[in-house]
């Protein structure tokens, strides 16, 4: 892997969802309002395809009491910044058709991620369902500005055909399709390392097969007793804090998951708590190897080079601790060990949490 350039139940179905009837039933409050986890909205499976039912599963918290309860559904596209429902619809406790509640699912203009949030009561309850579109995007490819050439590798010569840095990065469009939705209820990644945990919130709406990818890999145990192979404290120019990178179960920097996935155009800024995807020079070279972000001013020449898809919304302590161990040509001396990483239950949607800040320096610090 090249490493990374400054500069580059109840089984009552809900039938009727036109407005006639809403239907309510009750449930036990738990002291502070709080709901238990166990009340949520689960995916019957995980892909649906385009214009087909989308049976899900919703379950309360609690038995019914004597005062009926609101249950409800509501959808929300994450980039709307006033975080208002884009629809809702009553449900009751057991299966629902999440494509009859939400016909803008399939019908809408056009296809986008959204979270779906069980709400009991007034109260979002459980982590929200994310639908992923299945839907093609854009592809990156590296030319060489003066001729338009696509960057490769030669296998006569084992060389590139021009230098990386000479080449810029075009998106090239495909016809638009939709084939259907991915969906998952969402989760956060704990990192636990020697050295302290970090928890990550996944952004799928700047990213979402990167996100899914990392997912994935984290639930497989792919990260388990991995190492951080690759600390820039401060980059040698401008002295800006820059990465610390890891996900190379080989510990050399050149291994993977035996697969590479594509470049996304996230929108994400790189800054301080900030996962990004590390490459080769070839843009659609991802696969497991990650770095997180230690500077805004450090990182944002990488900005729309490489893939960023979560924040970290915990562990700054432990980032910082990582970035801060003793390195030779980048590598740490006694190199920061990944002990797993597990996926946990995220939030509501209503209840995310921001990303970590850095510090401010302690004046006289080094």
């Amino acid at each position: 892997m090249v490493n990374l350039m400054p500069d580059a139940g109840c089984g009552c179905v809900f039938a009727g969802l036109n407005g006639r009837l809403l239907k309510k039933i009750g449930v036990i409050a738990l002291i502070a309002g709080a709901w238990p986890a166990f009340g949520q909205l689960t995916p019957d499976r995980l892909y649906y395809g385009v214009n087909r039912s989308m049976p899900m599963t919703v379950a309360v918290p609690a038995t019914v009491s004597s005062e009926p309860t609101e249950v409800r559904i509501d959808l929300f596209d994450p980039r709307n910044e006033l975080g208002e429902a884009e629809a809702t619809a009553p449900v009751l406790a057991g299966p629902v058709d999440l494509s009859t509640l939400f016909p803008v699912l399939w019908k809408g203009p056009s296809p986008k991620l959204r979270y779906a949030q069980l709400v009991v009561g007034g109260t979002q309850v459980g982590p929200p369902v994310v639908l992923q579109p299945m839907s093609s995007s854009p592809t990156a490819v590296l030319v060489k500005p003066q001729t338009r050439e696509v960057y490769f590798n030669d296998p006569e010569k084992d060389a590139p055909n021009f230098k990386p840095g000479d080449g810029m990065l075009l998106w090239i469009t495909e016809p638009p399709s939709y084939s259907g939705i991915r969906a998952y209820v969402d989760k956060q990644v704990r990192i636990e390392t020697s050295l302290g945990e970090i928890e990550f919130r996944l952004l799928p709406q700047h990213a979402p097969n990167t996100a899914f990818n990392f997912r994935q890999l984290a639930e497989g145990g792919f990260y388990t007793e991995t190492i951080v192979h690759r600390v820039v404290n401060k980059l040698p120019t401008s002295g800006q804090p820059f990465v610390i990178q890891f996900g190379d179960p080989t510990g050399t920097g050149a291994g993977g998951p035996g697969y590479s996935i594509d470049l996304e155009a996230s929108q994400l800024p790189h800054d301080f708590g900030v996962l990004s995807m590390a490459r080769e020079s070839d843009p659609n070279t991802n696969g497991s190897q990650v770095f997180i972000a230690l500077s805004r001013e450090g990182t944002a020449s990488l900005d729309g080079k490489y893939t960023t898809f979560a924040e970290a919304v915990s562990g700054a302590e432990t980032i910082l601790a990582i970035a801060k161990v003793p390195v030779q040509n980048q590598r740490p001396n006694n190199p920061p060990t990944i002990l797993q990483a597990v996926l946990v239950d995220a939030p509501p949607y209503g209840k995310r949490p921001a990303r970590v800040q850095r510090p401010a320096a302690t004046p006289g610090a080094r």
